[in-house]
């Protein structure tokens, strides 16, 4: 079966806003076994919508619109959809009662053209809208189905898991399950060199590296029918890319650097205080973005200033005019002063020059240290990273959260 996605909105054309749900409804199509040719961007125009909607049913089997069913009059997928396949618009009671009670229980006036949403085209199937007031719905028509979802994604992703998906399950034999290697500290090329044998023979599964945000993903994937256990077939593949690999392997599963730290550090009980001072708090904020990180995150404090490593961590007036702020000693006694202050087991510190200015030609922007205070142990990193500001910070993190993970899984 082929699938195409087209989005429908203004916004997306003119870059206001990122089209993240084809994105979405991409990979999770993939899982299905359902193949994405086309993905199409339509503004907020009848005629438009009509030219890529027909020429989308010529070439694909099944259509997945995003947008264009609010309560505006710039709102036409609905419309639009009618048009095409001849079919008139028709209340739904049950919808229209929904709507009514929702803007009842929100305590707002609900406005005419609310009525709009709960219209959708003859002999459609509706799907409700858990998250909004704009049902979803969707159309078969001569071998060709046309589904027709909300814009925002925080509607569009549990009407698509809900309706969509199931819907594609139950027609198709197979489906396709991926598992997510994702490696830190180790460039693209060198991990396809070291796992080149693993790809020259693959065949199903299929392994597919790709790179973004520093981290190095290798995607391996499975087609199977519908009730094989995937594991027999996945696992031996990926114990083999992370035999060759080794810790530069930080997750198998769709996970971030951040998400693999705090589960280690919450299950082994490992509590952390952290020094920051080029990347200003980032770290801090990543662990703090995960649920139940209270248990072992003690504090966090960003010591910008000479004055602030002095007073708050400790730090030798002598240790930074003779090495600088930005230097391994530093970075260590920074390390060393939040964990014996916070009284954790471990400590961690980044100090750095991040940029654009402030650079030397002994320190150039982009020259970090991330520093790690463990009980009867320290570790330093010295860093040379590439781009600009929010990328040096960004890396450097990341690389925080490396040697905490590193640390944990030997622990």
């Amino acid at each position: 079966m082929i699938a195409e996605i087209l989005a429908v909105g203004t916004e997306l054309l003119m870059g206001q806003i990122s089209n993240t749900n084809a994105q979405y409804i991409s990979r999770r199509l993939n899982d299905t076994g359902v193949n994405v040719y086309f993905h199409s961007v339509v503004g907020d125009n009848p005629n438009r919508i009509k030219e890529c909607l027909t020429l989308a049913l010529k070439r694909s089997d099944a259509i997945i619109i995003t947008g264009g069913l609010g309560p505006t009059r710039d709102d036409l997928t609905k419309e639009t959809v009618s048009e095409i396949f001849g079919r008139k618009l028709i209340v739904n009671e049950n919808c229209l009662n929904k709507i009514k009670t929702y803007f009842k229980n929100m305590n707002r006036p609900m406005v005419e053209s609310n009525l709009k949403q709960a219209y959708f085209p003859e002999n459609s199937v509706i799907m409700e809208n858990s998250e909004g007031t704009a049902p979803g719905c969707y159309i078969e028509d001569n071998g060709k189905v046309v589904f027709m979802l909300p814009g925002p994604p925080s509607e569009m992703k549990p009407m698509f898991e809900k309706y969509v998906i199931p819907y594609f399950y139950s027609r198709t034999n197979c489906r396709i399950v991926s598992k997510y290697v994702k490696v830190f500290g180790i460039g693209e090329s060198s991990v396809e060199k070291a796992i080149i044998d693993l790809i020259d023979r693959q065949s199903n599964p299929t392994i597919a590296p790709y790179a973004g945000s520093d981290i190095v993903t290798l995607r391996v994937s499975l087609r199977c029918d519908n009730d094989e256990i995937p594991e027999a077939r996945l696992s031996p593949v990926i114990e083999s890319i992370k035999e060759r690999l080794g810790q530069a392997v930080f997750t198998v599963e769709d996970e971030t650097m951040e998400e693999v730290v705090a589960n280690l550090l919450m299950k082994k009980g490992i509590t952390l205080a952290l020094a920051e001072s080029c990347s200003g708090g980032n770290l801090s904020a990543l662990l703090t973005s995960m649920p139940g990180i209270s248990q072992v995150f003690e504090r966090a404090v960003v010591t910008y200033s000479n004055r602030s490593k002095i007073d708050e961590l400790y730090v030798k007036l002598e240790t930074i005019e003779r090495y600088g702020a930005v230097s391994r000693q530093t970075a260590l006694e920074m390390a060393v002063g939040i964990r014996e202050k916070a009284e954790t087991e471990l400590g961690v510190s980044i100090t750095g020059i991040a940029g654009p200015g402030g650079a030397t030609a002994e320190k150039p922007v982009g020259l970090v240290y991330v520093g790690l205070a463990t009980p009867g142990n320290t570790d330093c990193r010295e860093l040379r990273i590439r781009g600009d500001r929010n990328r040096v910070q960004r890396v450097a993190c990341l690389h925080a959260l490396d040697m905490i993970r590193r640390y944990a899984m030997d622990r």
